[in-house]
């Protein structure tokens, strides 16, 4: 049983007794699925990380992102926010030029943009990290019974986007954020009998 929706292209999958809410019969879904999504990670370039991809992702299917996010962590050295942010307009022209990424130039842009908002950040002695987790919502009191039940946004993903745009953050409105809440695991939104959800 399968059932399509929102923006991971969630699949209901049952197979041999075990029900993924999505991924299942691709090994490189079905282990992001299994054991990151949802999974909470800390770190100001780990998080960097998944708002860059949550932007790339925009518009296309999220296993298109995971099979290019090696090739995203050599283009962007490693996500380290301060080589990225010293990327220069040549290196805008190389990575259009790269297979491995995205080649879009606005979402280039944006992951140079953020991570000079993120190297400001810095300066003034502020963490991704901590900003980030402190729109945490209240821990769900039971798991959602179907995907009908997970939101594309929250009150807190709108605040969180505000917060990073007012700090010079681009391609983070409200549903990016709320999805990059979810693959840094600030909820869980692995649905009822899920074979990754831990209750």
């Amino acid at each position: 049983m399968w059932v399509a929706s929102g923006r991971l292209g969630h699949m209901i999958t049952e197979t041999n007794d075990l029900v993924r809410c999505f991924g299942a019969g691709d090994p490189l879904y079905e282990e992001y699925h299994d054991h990151e999504w949802g999974v909470p990670v800390h770190g100001d370039s780990v998080i960097f990380e998944r708002i860059v991809l949550e932007g790339a992702q925009s518009g296309l299917s999220w296993i298109t992102i995971l099979r290019k996010r090696q090739g995203y962590r050599e283009a962007f050295a490693g996500f380290d926010p301060v080589a990225v942010a010293q990327f220069t307009d040549l290196d805008v022209d190389r990575l259009l030029e790269n297979p491995g990424i995205v080649r879009n130039r606005l979402k280039i842009n944006s992951a140079i943009t953020n991570a000079r908002a993120l190297v400001a950040m810095h300066e003034a002695g502020e963490s991704l990290d901590d900003l980030f987790w402190s729109f945490q919502p209240p821990a769900r009191k039971r798991p959602p019974g179907t995907w009908a039940d997970v939101p594309g946004s929250t009150d807190e993903s709108k605040a969180l986007a505000k917060a990073l745009k007012q700090r010079g953050f681009v391609f983070v409105g409200p549903t990016t954020m709320y999805a990059s809440m979810q693959a840094c695991g600030l909820v869980n939104d692995h649905i009822k009998g899920c074979v990754a959800l831990k209750e």
